[in-house]
């Protein structure tokens, strides 16, 4: 018995022994797999999301290039006009009409970027006109024949985008500019230009201070740094050996700065250290007259892509953490009841499915929304094309007509066809016009670039101009700019002025632009009748009170088609052949910008429709809160 009784202990020791070290097992590998499977899943998610992050921040820095490069675009095409000017084709290169022209261009480049000044040299370099920001020192008088840009203009009688210099207050700059050369006898007569401090130029499209954060670094046509958070680099030659040094010479960023600074146009990128923390950089060529004369790169320390991504992961670590130790307290305390513990090991399998599932529905759909996005890029752009086409062809062609008539004397022309050929060119470029603008808005706004200049505003008077303004532009185009309207129409404008001054904050111009198009969408679609425009004055119960003033502009005219209406203020919404569909998608983000809302009705009566908006009031109205 006695035997028995510790050869029965002696296994029933074994088993526990076997037990115990059954669980330990199951722990320690448990925890094994569960660390290797957690590093093997957290990599992959890093490797994901940096991917995605990469190929967006080269999608972003080629935007940036772009904008950029129409900007200055944009300010060279004002330069040259001012250049075309007859005053500086007949040498007048000073003086009240000169100045206002300069002045009127200045303000007019300034609503793109700043720019210290633009100025007028004549032919042996000596500036004759010169208007600048306040507080910029005026250098009239000033011999400007050490600029190099001042130099290769004159040697080459060609527009000059300048490379990166210090002005003589320190200030780094680049400069545009245009020669002036007489069209009748191609004598050279002097140059127009503009300098633009770099710092603030480039400031306008991201961060050129912090370089704890995504920064942006620019060089100019030589490899000069003309943007750049370490401004004691600002004029240095990104080879130079004291930039190379500071770098330690690393090749990884060498290579690739040499493949931007080729002028190739790439989806490449480059990740390094040079000491300092890891770098996403991803740059660009900014192409101006077809060749790169500037250089932007975007860089990223990646700490800050994978900051966001180590706290996803941390929550989902002390979640997987939690339910490892769960189970193996549920195995160790419930060993006996695998089975059960099977059925939950499923379950929790069939929930991590489900998520993935989820996940994957939800990546689909992101997908879906891509190609949405895309077909509407392209929309865009079909429609964007086909109107600028539309009255581009008119202008070329009798542009082209007039050309032969009169230049080259090929036959005589009537003032009343001279009158009709010159009419239906400025009804054209005004039309390019308009629809240039509506481009420029929507990229603004779709770039998160759009801004407004704010100040107290008297609505009734804004009304008042635009109405007057609109109905001046009916009586001198024929019902609208557009050649296919109809001359005949009987519609009626009226504007029942509140008898009360209403002030809002607002943008004047945008207000303007708003009014106006609401006014000209209601005269498209109204063959004869009336269009009415009212205010009244509304109070928002919900937030403490505050007054609003409600825009109403009725038509009789034939109202928003069925199909249209849902989404009537999006891109592209319309079936009319009179427009690209921008009008009303930019009337509300300029509403929506003021803290106000819009929307449109069609007429309970079944004739014609009713736009409404509001907009916060300022508080020196005078205001009656009772009158309807």
């Amino acid at each position: 018995m006695t035997n028995s009784t510790d050869s029965s202990d002696f296994f029933s020791r074994k088993r526990k022994e076997i037990g115990i070290i059954s669980i330990v097992l199951i722990i320690v590998s448990s925890f094994g797999l569960f660390f290797y499977q957690q590093n093997i899943t957290e990599q992959n998610v890093k490797d994901s999301i940096f991917t995605q992050y990469r190929d967006r921040q080269i999608e972003s820095t080629q935007i940036i290039a772009e904008r950029i490069s129409s900007d200055l675009k944009l300010i060279m095409s004002i330069l040259q006009g001012i250049a075309d000017s007859t005053y500086l084709h007949q040498h007048y290169l000073y003086g009240e009409k000169i100045e206002k022209i300069i002045r009127e261009k200045f303000s007019e480049v300034n609503n793109v970027t700043k720019v210290d000044g633009l100025f007028i040299a004549d032919e042996n370099n000596i500036v004759t006109t010169h208007i600048v920001s306040k507080g910029q020192r005026s250098f009239i008088n000033i011999d400007l024949s050490f600029r190099e840009y001042i130099q290769e203009t004159r040697n080459t009688l060609q527009p000059v985008f300048s490379d990166g210099f210090k002005g003589i207050d320190n200030i780094d700059r680049i400069a545009l500019s245009v020669p002036i050369i007489n069209s009748d006898t191609g004598e050279y007569i002097g140059i127009v230009g503009a300098e633009i401090p770099t710092e603030a130029f480039f400031a306008h499209y991201g961060n050129i201070v912090d370089i704890d954060s995504q920064f942006i670094v620019s060089y100019d046509s030589k490899f000069n740094y003309i943007a750049t958070p370490r401004t004691h680099f600002l004029g240095k030659n990104f080879f130079d050996n004291e930039v190379q040094k500071f770098f330690n010479f690393n090749n990884i960023q060498n290579d690739y700065y040499r493949k931007v600074f080729s002028g190739e146009l790439s989806d490449d990128n480059a990740v390094y250290n040079f000491g300092s923390g890891e770098r996403l950089n991803t740059g660009s060529p900014i192409l101006l007259q077809e060749k790169p004369i500037y250089f932007i790169f975007i860089i990223t320390p990646t700490t800050l892509i994978y900051s966001h991504i180590n706290d996803i992961l941390n929550t989902e670590r002390v979640k997987g953490f939690s339910l490892i130790v769960g189970a193996i307290i549920a195995i160790t305390t419930l060993i006996i009841f695998l089975i059960k513990w099977n059925v939950i090991l499923n379950n929790e399998v069939k929930k991590r499915t489900k998520e993935i599932q989820e996940t994957n529905r939800e990546i689909a759909l992101a997908n879906e929304e891509l190609k949405i996005h895309d077909k509407i890029q392209k929309e865009f752009i079909n429609i964007a094309a086909h109107e600028l086409r539309t009255p581009i062809m008119p202008i070329i062609g009798l542009s082209e007509l007039l050309y032969n008539k009169v230049i080259n004397k090929k036959d005589n022309l009537n003032q009343e066809t001279l009158q009709e050929y010159l009419q239906i060119i400025v009804r054209n470029s005004h039309r390019l016009h308009k629809l240039v603008e509506a481009v420029l808005d929507v990229t603004k706004i779709e770039s998160r670039i759009f801004k407004l200049n704010t100040e107290l505003v008297e609505l009734n008077e804004v009304i008042a101009n635009v109405v007057t303004d609109f109905e001046n532009s009916l009586k001198n185009k024929g019902h609208g700019d557009d050649s296919k309207n109809k001359n005949n129409k009987k519609v009626k404008i009226i504007y029942e002025s509140n008898r009360n001054k209403i002030f809002v904050n607002a943008d004047k111009i945008r207000l303007t632009q708003v009014i106006f198009n609401l006014l000209d969408n209601a005269n498209k679609f109204t063959q004869e009748g009336f269009i009415i425009i009212t205010t009244r004055i509304i109070t928002n119960k919900e937030k403490d009170n505050n007054n609003n003033v409600l825009v109403i502009i009725k038509d009789s005219g034939i109202g928003i088609d069925n199909e249209i209406l849902p989404r009537l203020f999006t891109k592209f919404a319309t079936k009319s052949d009179q427009g690209t569909g921008l009008g009303l998608f930019i009337v509300k983000k300029i509403i929506e910008a003021h803290g106000g809302r819009i929307w449109a009705e069609n007429n309970s009566n079944g004739i014609g429709s009713t736009f409404y908006f509001t907009l916060p009031i300022g508080k020196t109205s005078e205001i009656v809160i009772n009158d309807k």
